[in-house]
């Protein structure tokens, strides 16, 4: 900073004054003293910032996996709040391992990050108690925490899965399939309830070889589809629980001789543009990374979200049902 100083012809807390974004400087002396940075290859020491004002100006995210499109977009909205807050994002996915999250949260929190957003794996977070007593910011997103009162931001999803199969009844259906993920996952378990209320308020009942919860792997979706598309009684329609079981169910159905009418719960990629496109209960990823991220800075400002400040605070964002062709076949 001294050489900066020398060079630009101001004083050390002119420099301080420019780095730190202050007001007090002129347009002038501002861009003198940057001149002179970047001419000297000055760079902050974050470290010792860090030593004065106790924030490291970053977050950690850790979500399920990176690669599905759906955590994709809700990392990218975390990111982008991220940035506007002038702080660096750190992410980790967790494939669904409670101990995989563990690690990657403390090891979040060792390197001092200032807020977690976390989709949760595990179904017990009080190991996190400490870390958010020492002043880590911790919001939940997709999921709530497992044994702890903390701030999350929700979908919808036994609302919306009551909408889509609702959807699917109004349209003729009366023996309607559901193929979910792992029923300890608080989304899949959701989604169940969902699909089991619509049938209820219905008046439809709910065979056993219609519904079907665990791993989403394509042979696992396959083989409960041979079980509901077979008998005397086969479903007539399908409520897929997640994007990965509706692509599986998109190859299983085009290649019957009798349509199947299919909702999904998730957008996907190219849905609209398949044969017949496809009917999906949509979530707002998007809106989930933004809403958990405001929500953590809010805490970070010390701005409690909620009249009571300090009280956890729960959002929830509703899913919106988008018709374009699968889920308004007629049964056959």
């Amino acid at each position: 900073m001294k050489d900066v100083a020398a060079r630009a012809g101001v004083g050390l807390k002119t420099v301080s004054r420019v780095v730190n974004e202050e007001p007090g400087v002129t347009p002038d002396t501002v861009a003198r003293v940057q001149a002179a940075i970047d001419a000297l290859g000055f760079r902050r020491n974050d470290s010792a910032r860090l030593l004065r004002t106790r924030r490291t100006s970053s977050v950690g995210l850790v979500l399920e996996d990176l690669a599905d499109p759906f955590y994709a977009a809700l990392s990218r909205a975390v990111e982008d709040v991220a940035r506007a807050h002038g702080a660096l994002l750190f992410t980790g996915s967790s494939a669904e391992d409670p101990r995989r999250e563990q690690e990657l949260v403390l090891a979040f929190c060792a390197r001092r990050v200032d807020g977690l957003v976390v989709v949760p794996a595990a179904d017990d977070h009080r190991y996190l108690l400490p870390e958010m007593e020492a002043g880590v910011a911790t919001v939940f997103v997709d999921r709530p925490a497992g044994l702890l009162d903390a701030d999350v931001v929700l979908t919808d999803n036994a609302g919306g899965t009551r909408e889509g199969v609702a959807h699917l009844v109004a349209h003729g259906h009366r023996r309607i399939g559901f193929i979910g993920d792992q029923a300890v996952i608080h989304t899949a378990a959701e989604r169940l309830r969902g699909y089991r209320e619509a049938m209820a308020e219905a008046g439809l009942p709910v065979r056993p070889e219609w519904c079907a919860m665990g791993p989403t792997d394509p042979g696992q979706v396959r083989a409960a589809l041979d079980v509901m598309l077979s008998g005397p009684e086969p479903v007539t329609a399908l409520f897929a629980g997640n994007n990965r079981v509706t692509v599986t169910a998109v190859r299983v159905l085009s290649a019957l001789p009798r349509p199947i009418a299919l909702v999904g719960f998730d957008d996907f990629e190219l849905a609209d543009l398949l044969n017949p496109p496809v009917t999906v209960v949509a979530q707002d990823a998007p809106g989930l990374g933004r809403s958990a991220a405001q929500l953590l800075f809010r805490r970070l400002d010390g701005v409690g979200p909620g009249p009571d400040g300090d009280e956890p605070t729960r959002i929830e964002l509703p899913a919106r049902l988008i018709p374009r062709g699968s889920g308004e076949i007629p049964p056959s």
